[in-house]
């Protein structure tokens, strides 16, 4: 088969006057507009009102492009779509080919006898505003009052139409690559490669032998009928397949008709979520040939040998939920995964691969893509599979409900076809989630306003999607909600079992330490918010008036409510009032990494009770004051580098008793103030560790007033105590604790706490410096420092470690990018 891509030669125009200008494809409106300088920018200020308006108007693409030369040469041709965004009528030399009405879907039409030697495509793009409001008046089907009226009756990325952290930017266009498809005979829709591990052996030392069997089943469509078949049982038709399978190392395995039966990979190279292994891909391609030996099309895609699945098996504490790798129970540690930008013309393989480069950095092992943008593109999963992110995808439903007609149902059927097949190859893929908190608000009665979307809620999530998944999927675990204890409204957000959003901390207003009275088995969202950074600010506003939480334009660069003010209150209960917005932008970011840092650290302590801490989250598709541990502009927040120190294999944390435990107002009577700890190193290798825990009370100064050290012996993949340790002689607003964990000779996790809150600590001016030497910087403190912040003038400074806690004296950290010729520190002492 051949492809030809339909990638030049377009223009755009509004339907209401001619102007063409030029267009990119893939792109969008938006950012055709935007390039062309025919619209503002739409994050700028409050240009959001004015780019909502311009989807008030239909939109057409135009392309003239030759018939292909050898275009007689094939049975077939067919104009394929893999992406429209969304409501479009197609046109081809005047007549039209069919409409679209989904983005999420692929959509082919056969051109064969309509082409011509010179050719005019012309893609109509009909308002999605227009089509919302028309549609919610016949039908007042409800969702999040964040977003706009009758979003749910247009499958089109949810958040387009606004949500807690988006703007309201429904932009529209061509987002996917167009091709002529030209082929005879012939060609695979779809292949399913399914995995037998029964033969694999993995001993004590993480040594892999034995077999993996491979088994491939063919979907091969003609352009009269469509045929499935499974290795070598193409007897109804004259077509063979021939298999070649490249190992990592190169090696080349070939099988034709006569071994496609018995396809054996020999002592296999598995693949491991990061942190637990390598990520070995293996190049699979599939050749189609006719009864000559023609080739008719090939499907080549990479795969990782492994199997994964979730267990929900009982246990003391209830039912536990985890995923499960090769037979290792994995601790799932990462963030939700949002669109990367409203203009979806802006994302390519770069922008995201810079993206899930900063997942690594911080250790991430897992993503969760929420439900209520678009399933993601294949390199979003080439590069998960190559990293080793075990990604948990949404179908795209969130927080709404549905009408069930025969029409939706036709179309939604045929989205999760498209995507179950495009998704299915890919080691990355852990797991399939109906949607996103609709069975937990579905039950509460939110949202519905008849009995039948109910019912509906039920026949979609809990039967069309697991029959379409053991037919195109079956090897891939399914999840019928987010939360979900299992389906059946059956106490979703149950804390003994399946996966729970908690946000009593945030939402709830309730203070950090509320995370240790749960032991939640699997959190798929906890967050908490924090500004961008100041630069990061400055791309949306330019006026000094602006820089103020509560200005006009901060507000409307905050969807969460009034949360500006519930960062400041949050920050009033932590810290001392800050003196600048600069300031205030680092205090609350520190809030936020100490928010989820007690969270986090607290699950692991409990491994095996709780298997996952999935964090909201992860990006922000626009810059805005968020729950994002990276901002739009690709600048980190302390949160993600808390990330990368709390998700380490390795992790030493300290479980306190002090002010902000003890639950008691601070001018109540009568008030007891515990001041204890007991410290944990949790493990999330797979193999056993020999950890020497040390401990140091020391003064604000940094001077140690004592100390002392445990010797631990944690086994692979568990969490290990040391004793209680009283510190009640210890002075909470003067004293300090420092600790650490030594393995092999190594420090390789440490961190510190205090006993009343950071506002009543008496931090004395550590006077920090900075020295730039060999690609790295060094920072002396003349006294206990925390949450060392290293910034340059760009703020875009990448560190191997930033927003860290020192003693008195020297630390050094590795420049990863960014100029380093301008610096600035400070820490939580300037907070005042």
């Amino acid at each position: 088969m051949e492809r030809i891509l339909l990638n030049q030669n377009w223009k755009l125009h509004k339907i209401v006057d001619d102007k063409f200008i030029n267009a990119v494809v893939p792109g969008t409106v938006y950012t055709d507009l935007l390039r062309e300088g025919e619209m503002e920018d739409p994050f700028w200020k409050d240009n959001e009102d004015k780019a909502l308006k311009l989807m008030d108007d239909d939109y057409e693409y135009i392309c003239t492009f030759k018939k292909p030369s050898d275009a007689d040469d094939y049975d077939n041709i067919f104009l394929h779509f893999d992406g429209l965004d969304t409501l479009t009528d197609i046109y081809l030399n005047g007549k039209k080919l069919g409409s679209t009405y989904n983005m999420h879907r692929i959509w082919e039409f056969d051109i064969k006898d309509e082409l011509e030697d010179e050719n005019e495509l012309r893609v109509y793009f009909n308002s999605p505003t227009k089509y919302i409001k028309d549609a919610y008046e016949k039908a007042p089907t409800k969702g999040s009052e964040d977003a706009m009226q009758g979003f749910v009756h247009l499958r089109k990325a949810h958040c387009m139409f606004g949500w807690d952290w988006g703007a309201h930017l429904p932009d529209a266009g061509i987002f996917r690559p167009v091709s002529l498809l030209c082929f005879n005979k012939a060609r695979f829709d779809s292949v399913l490669i399914r995995q037998d591990h029964e033969n694999v052996k993995i001993d004590k030392d993480g040594n892999e032998s034995g077999t993996v069997g491979l088994d491939f089943e063919f979907e091969i469509i003609d352009v009269d009928e469509e045929y499935s078949c499974s290795c070598g049982d193409n007897s109804e038709f004259e077509l063979n397949v021939k298999i070649r399978i490249t190992d990592p190392d190169g090696k080349v395995c070939e099988y034709n008709e006569e071994t496609l039966d018995d396809i054996k990979i020999e002592n296999p190279k598995l693949w491991w979520p990061n942190g637990y292994g390598k990520q070995p891909l293996y190049d699979v391609k599939v050749v189609l040939t006719d009864e000559k030996g023609n080739e008719l099309d090939v499907w080549e895609r990479k795969i990782g040998l492994r199997t994964c699945t979730v267990s929900t098996e009982k246990d003391e504490w209830g039912n536990e939920f985890c995923f499960v790798v090769n037979g290792v129970k994995v601790f799932a540690m990462g963030a939700d995964y949002i669109p990367e930008d409203h203009l979806l013309g802006r994302v390519n393989p770069e922008v995201t691969r810079k993206l899930l480069d900063k997942a690594v950095f911080a250790n991430y092992n897992s993503i969760r893509v929420w439900g209520g943008g678009y399933y993601p593109d294949d390199w979003f999963f080439d590069i998960c599979d190559e990293y080793g992110i075990l990604v948990w995808q949404d179908f795209m439903f969130a927080c709404g409900v549905y009408d069930l007609t025969p029409d939706f149902e036709d179309n939604i059927t045929a989205e999760f076809e498209d995507n179950l097949k495009r998704i299915r190859h890919h080691a990355s893929l852990g797991l399939m989630c109906g949607n996103n908190e609709m069975e937990m608000f579905v039950d509460y009665g939110v949202w519905v306003s008849k009995k039948s979307e109910k019912r509906d809620y039920t026949i979609m999530y809990e039967y069309i999607i697991p029959n379409m998944m053991k037919e195109y999927a079956p090897d891939v675990y399914y999840w019928p909600a987010s939360p979900s204890s299992g389906g059946c409204f059956d106490e979703p957000n149950d804390e003994n079992r399946g996966d729970v959003h908690y946000w009593e901390v945030w939402h709830g207003n309730q203070p950090f330490s509320e995370y240790r009275k749960f032991y939640f088995r699997f959190l798929s969202e906890f967050g908490f918010q924090s500004f961008p950074a100041e630069k990061t600010v400055e791309s949306f506003t330019d006026d000094p008036a602006d820089k103020n939480v509560f200005s006009y334009i901060m507000e409307r660069h905050q969807r969460n409510g009034a949360a500006n003010g519930k960062i400041m209150n949050y920050m009033q209960q932590t810290y001392l009032y800050p003196n600048d917005f600069s300031t205030v932008i680092y205090a609350s970011q520190m809030l936020q990494a100490d928010a989820i840092r007690y969270g986090v650290e607290h699950f692991r302590r409990n491994r095996g009770r709780c298997m996952g801490a999935v964090v909201w989250q992860f990006n922000d598709c626009w810059p805005v004051a968020s729950w994002a541990s990276v901002d739009y502009c690709g600048r980190l927040k302390a949160l993600h580098y808390a990330e990368k120190r709390f998700f380490a294999p390795i992790l030493v944390s300290c479980q306190e008793e002090g002010e902000m435990t003890c639950g008691i107002p601070l001018n109540w009577l009568p008030r007891e103030v515990k001041q204890e700890a007991v410290f944990n190193v949790a493990n999330e290798t797979r193999k056993d560790i020999t950890a020497i825990v040390r401990w140091a009370l020391r003064d604000a100064s940094g001077k140690v007033i004592r100390e002392d050290s445990s010797t631990l012996n944690v086994p692979a993949l568990t969490s290990t105590w040391t004793e209680k340790v009283d510190f009640a002689d210890a002075d909470r607003f003067s004293q300090y604790v420092s600790y650490e964990a030594e393995v092999d000779g190594k420090v390789v996790s440490s961190g510190t706490v205090i006993f009343t809150m950071p506002k009543y600590f008496k931090y004395q001016d550590p006077k920090l410096t900075a020295t730039v030497h060999d690609g790295k910087i060094t920072v002396k403190a003349d006294a206990y420092a925390r949450g060392v912040e290293i910034l340059n003038e760009n703020e875009d400074l990448i560190l191997t470690d930033n927003y860290f806690d020192m003693n008195a004296g020297e630390a050094t950290v590795d420049v990863i990018s960014g100029d380093t010729s301008k610096l600035r520190l400070r820490s939580v002492y300037d907070i005042r």
